[in-house]
């Protein structure tokens, strides 16, 4: 009987560790989002002391970083999780490292953001980055939902948008080297607007792994370097296809 009331306060509190640590992830990726979106705006509407201030900020992301992994270092070493558990462990740990890297091209976009607020702004008003803007926002937004859901199809769907960000990104580079060959007085701001929509591209790809992650820690399995295509039907042949959502491990 006293074995069976110690293992349920082991579970329970082993529980409210990983409940604590997911909050955690969830609220720095809220953060992280949030001065993204901020990034964005200060671009688009030429706000140098809202560029600034992002870039600033970027601070506060790295000691959630530190903090969150500091809390799954002392899970690892005092509850020893295994299986599922180890897996949830393991994935937050990554999911932060590409939290923290979202925050540093984020703080990117901050910085050139204050910068071109000085120039005057093109007469598009960077329409092509605010949209490419808000569709890698969506991938973040969407894999930190795919993540707190253990969502694997919501994850599957981040995937394919990444495609769609890369031929965005390949445009619009496109396009900057042409301005800077018919003009080169543009050729700063271009160079400039070519290093935000890389730090988006990235932004994107980070954005992607997070919904790796899910789905690694879901069906245990890692699908880097793994064709979209090859996984899905990987998923399909073993698994019997994604399922909409997966029973949260938390």
């Amino acid at each position: 009987m006293e074995t069976a009331d110690l293992t349920h306060h082991i579970s329970r509190r082993f529980n409210e560790d990983l409940e604590r640590v997911r909050s955690k992830v969830l609220a720095m990726g809220g953060f992280v989002e949030q001065q993204l979106q901020k990034a964005i705006t200060a671009l688009v509407e030429g706000d140098s002391t809202l560029g600034e201030a992002v870039a600033m900020d970027d601070y506060q992301v790295n000691n959630m970083e530190v903090s969150i992994d500091e809390e799954c270092s002392r899970i690892l070493a005092t509850r020893a999780p295994a299986a599922g558990d180890l897996r949830v462990i393991v994935a937050i740990i990554k999911t932060i490292t590409d939290l923290e890297r979202i925050g540093d091209e984020g703080e990117k976009v901050g910085y050139i953001a204050s910068r071109l607020a000085t120039m005057e702004r093109p007469a598009d008003k960077y329409r092509e980055i605010k949209h490419l803007g808000r569709v890698v926002s969506d991938m973040v937004h969407d894999s930190l939902d795919a993540f707190a859901r253990m969502d694997v199809e919501a994850a599957l769907r981040v995937a394919r948008q990444d495609r769609l960000v890369d031929e965005e990104y390949e445009s619009i580079q496109r396009q900057c080297i042409t301005f800077m060959m018919e003009d080169p007085r543009t050729i700063r701001r271009a160079l400039d607007v070519m290093w935000v929509v890389r730090a988006l591209e990235r932004i994107g790809d980070h954005a992607k792994n997070i919904g790796e992650y899910v789905i690694y820690m879901v069906y245990g399995k890692d699908i880097r370097h793994t064709s979209l295509d090859d996984v899905e039907r990987e998923l399909r042949e073993s698994f019997g296809g994604p399922p909409p959502s997966a029973p949260t491990a938390f």
